[in-house]
C-alpha cells in the first residue's frame, strides 16, 4: 500500500512538475514577447523622435540660410552705401577746395586792380603836381588845394570800397572753411552712424540666432 501510495504521489508530482514546467515555459515566452513588443515600441518612438529632431534641425539649417544671406545682403547694402557717400564727400572736398581756390584766384585779381588803379592815381598825381608847377600862383594854389580836396574824397571812397569788397571777400572764405568743416562733420556722423547701425544690424541678428536656439 505504501508502494503504491508512492508511485501515486511521484506520478503526481511528476505530472505538476511538467505542468509548472510547461507554464514557466509559456509565461518565459509571453514575457519575451512583451519585452520584444515594447522594444519595437521603444525603438519606433525613439526612430520617430530622430525623424523629428532631423526635421527641425532642416528648418533650422533653412533659417540659418536665410538668415545668413539677408546678413549678407545688409553687408552688401552697408558697404554700397558707405561707397557712395564715400564718393559723396570726395566730390563735396573737390568742390569746396575749387571754390576756395576760385575765391583766392578773384582776391588776387581784385587786388591787382586795386594796385594798378593806385599806381594810375599816383602818376597823375605826379603829373598833376608838375604841371601845376607851371600854372599861376593864386591859381596853382586853388587848383591844388581843390584837387587835393577831390583826390583825398576820392582815395578815401576807393578806400572804404576796397576795404568792403576785402571784407566781403574774407566772410565768403571764412563762410566757404566753415562749410568744409561741417562738411567733414557730418561726414564723419554719417561713418559713425553707419557703423552704429552695422552693428545694430549684427547684433539683432544674433539675437534672433540666439532666440531660435533657445526656443529649439
Amino acid at each position: 500500500q505504501i508502494e503504491n501510495i508512492l508511485d501515486l504521489w511521484s506520478g503526481s508530482l511528476k505530472t505538476n512538475v511538467l505542468t509548472e514546467l510547461r507554464k514557466w515555459k509559456l509565461s518565459l515566452i509571453d514575457h519575451h514577447k512583451l519585452q520584444m513588443r515594447q522594444e519595437k515600441e521603444k525603438h519606433t518612438a525613439h526612430v520617430r523622435q530622430l525623424s523629428n529632431e532631423m526635421e527641425n534641425l532642416k528648418e533650422l539649417l533653412h533659417t540659418y540660410e536665410i538668415s545668413i544671406a539677408r546678413k549678407d545682403e545688409v553687408i552688401t547694402n552697408l558697404t554700397q552705401a558707405l561707397e557712395r557717400q564715400k564718393e559723396r564727400v570726395e566730390l563735396m572736398r573737390k568742390f569746396t577746395l575749387w571754390r576756395i581756390e576760385h575765391v583766392k584766384a578773384k582776391q588776387e585779381e581784385y587786388a591787382n586792380r586795386i594796385a594798378d588803379r593806385q599806381f594810375r592815381t599816383a602818376l597823375m598825381k605826379k603829373v598833376w603836381a608838375a604841371w601845376r608847377s607851371l600854372s599861376e600862383e593864386k591859381w596853382k594854389e586853388k587848383v591844388a588845394k581843390a584837387c587835393q580836396l577831390r583826390a583825398e574824397d576820392v582815395c578815401v571812397q576807393l578806400t572804404n570800397d576796397y576795404e568792403a569788397k576785402i571784407a566781403e571777400l574774407t566772410a565768403t572764405l571764412e563762410q566757404t572753411k566753415a562749410e568744409i568743416l561741417r562738411l567733414h562733420s557730418e561726414r564723419e556722423q554719417y561713418e559713425d552712424t553707419m557703423k552704429k547701425a552695422f552693428m545694430r544690424g549684427v547684433c539683432a541678428l544674433n539675437l534672433e540666432a540666439m532666440t531660435m536656439f533657445q526656443g529649439k
